[in-house]
């Protein structure tokens, strides 16, 4: 997705199976705000359905601290 300064910004949001499309946007959203880019579009354009993986013991971890686990791949910080 777009940011403000017009950088793309690359994440995935990894949740178990069976998650609600809806949830996955609202953990989104509620990311872009941490990230201070809660301005910016986030709808099924931004976020797509993209695959399906074996998560590893820190996605784990993170998915039974939260419920999910956001991987940042660029411009996220």
């Amino acid at each position: 997705m777009k940011r403000r300064d017009g950088a793309t910004m690359h994440f995935d949001i990894i949740v178990p199976d069976g998650t609600a499309e809806a949830r996955v946007h609202e953990i989104g959203r509620a990311y872009l705000m941490e990230k201070r880019q809660e301005a910016q579009p986030f709808t099924s354009r931004e976020c797509r359905f993209c695959h399906v993986e074996h998560a590893d013991e820190e996605t784990l971890a993170g998915i039974r601290a939260h419920g999910y686990f956001i991987y940042e791949m660029e411009n996220c910080h």
